[in-house]
């Protein structure tokens, strides 16, 4: 069951990722708020997909602690996992909500796209096609 939800995960957060690129609005100059809706709604897909990974690593072993030290679990329920997938994504990273094992990985993967697709939003929203 986890594999599936995994897999299915996976492949939201990629076609999330694969629909940003593929979009053909970015090559307008300047500030387009169809671009920031669709940066937008990536962001929101990635973040839910990622939260459905952590949903699915949670229901074999303890994937969220508040301290390394105590080792104290937190409750895996949604509320709990949208958010460090938020302030993971977001690059925030309060340190209230800390990965152990495996979610390390994913934790690490995310913050990475949450870096990349803005900084893609700002590199498309600037670039003029030559025509």
């Amino acid at each position: 069951m986890n594999i599936i939800l995994l897999t299915i995960a996976l492949l939201f957060i990629g076609l999330n990722v694969f629909w940003f690129f593929k979009r053909q609005t970015y090559i307008q100059t300047g500030f387009d708020g169809r671009l920031f809706a669709q940066l937008f709604v990536s962001l929101s897909g990635v973040m839910l997909g990622f939260t459905l990974i952590y949903y699915a690593l949670s229901r074999d072993s303890v994937i969220l602690v508040t301290s390394l030290e105590s080792m104290n679990a937190v409750e895996p329920t949604w509320e709990n996992l949208l958010y460090f997938s938020g302030v993971t994504l977001l690059s925030i990273g309060f340190g209230d909500l800390l990965p152990i094992g495996l979610t390390r990985l994913f934790a690490i993967l995310e913050g990475a796209i949450g870096i990349l697709l803005p900084s893609a939003f700002f590199i498309k929203s600037m670039y003029q096609k030559e025509e």
